[in-house]
């Protein structure tokens, strides 16, 4: 066992600090995707800096309108909140759709957001692995792919990113609120997260010393007319094969505007922008439907195993706008 220190910050910019001064140090939220990789060996970092007990757990409505979620807030806390139920409804479904109770009562806002691939290679040491290794190869290529990434996917790595929270916000327009070592700055979350391209051992645009205070989310007000659908292998406690994220603005059997996110199939929550722009103007059919997912997964590039996620993304995303269809006239 790996020797590491531990400092609890008091403050933000102590957080900050603390980690551009140590380069092995990492972040120390809830720990619940951390602390696996503590037990494979996937990570052995020399200090936690412990950010857990920084104010960040607050969510409020800003007088923008848009509502501001702390990083620190627990996932189980936000699924309940009456403002994200009422408002974001495709959020709150998305963060019960993950994890278990248990997890959701002790997972953040942005340790979700930041948790890491749960392809089986990368969790396993023994195998060679980019994300984990770069230059050591992508065992997924040629072996067990069922699970991986469709769309957005290299030479060097196909893993997919396993967080349904991030596929929500990611729809919904989120912006990414970051401290660090200028100063604060913000990301819109759809630009957060990376594919893999030539370095999969980078899942974010984030820096080291980044640290996340809290995620925007827009005043959208059609947003209430939203859902979010998972597609596993069992009921619960399992991730996404497939899962859309989908909110619609509908008038008079026409889509005004829409937000379309999918899960399951890439290396980060994958914003359906060819969707989006295929279904602005369009009747509100299952026809436009149809066409606007095959827009969308023209682009797809499955491996041996995974090819039945293409047709399974189409079905998905159809039967939930033909839901939020039907819930818009009522």
């Amino acid at each position: 066992m790996r020797d590491f220190g531990y400092e609890r910050a008091i403050e933000p910019e102590q957080a900050v600090a603390t980690m551009l001064a140590e380069p092995d140090a990492v972040f120390l939220g809830a720990g619940t995707n951390l602390v696996d990789h503590l037990k494979l060996g996937i990570t052995a970092p020399g200090l936690l800096v412990d950010v857990s007990r920084l104010p960040f757990d607050d969510i409020t409505e800003r007088p923008d309108g848009c509502v501001r979620v702390g990083a620190t807030v627990r996932n189980a806390d936000l699924a309940a909140h009456p403002v994200i139920r009422a408002r974001y409804p495709m959020l709150s479904a998305a963060l019960l759709a993950g994890a278990s109770p248990q997890l959701r009562n002790l997972a953040t806002t942005a340790g979700n957001l930041l948790q890491r691939t749960r392809c089986p290679y990368f969790q396993d040491v023994t195998t060679p692995c980019n994300k984990r290794t770069p230059g050591s190869g992508c065992s997924a290529i040629g072996g067990y792919d069922r699970d991986q990434a469709v769309l957005g996917a290299s030479d060097q790595c196909i893993a997919t990113h396993p967080s349904d929270m991030a596929v929500a916000m990611t729809a919904l327009d989120a912006t990414v609120r970051v401290l660090g070592a200028d100063g604060e700055r913000e990301i819109p979350l759809v630009d957060l997260h990376r594919l893999p391209g030539t370095e999969p051992e980078r899942d974010t645009v984030l820096a080291h010393g980044d640290l996340i205070t809290a995620v925007d989310l827009p005043a959208l007000d059609w947003a209430a007319n939203s859902t979010y659908r998972k597609v596993r292998d069992r009921a619960s406690y399992a991730f996404a094969l497939v899962s859309v994220a989908a909110a619609v603005d509908i008038a008079d059997g026409q889509i005004r505007d829409c937000r379309i996110a999918f899960g399951g199939v890439a290396h980060k929550p994958w914003r359906a922008h060819a969707a989006e722009a295929a279904l602005r103007g369009r009747p509100a059919t299952e026809t436009s439907f149809a066409e606007a997912a095959d827009a969308e997964l023209a682009a797809a590039r499955p491996q041996q195993h995974n090819a039945f996620k293409i047709p399974l993304a189409r079905r998905v995303l159809v039967a939930t706008l033909r839901d939020l269809t039907e819930q818009g006239a009522r």
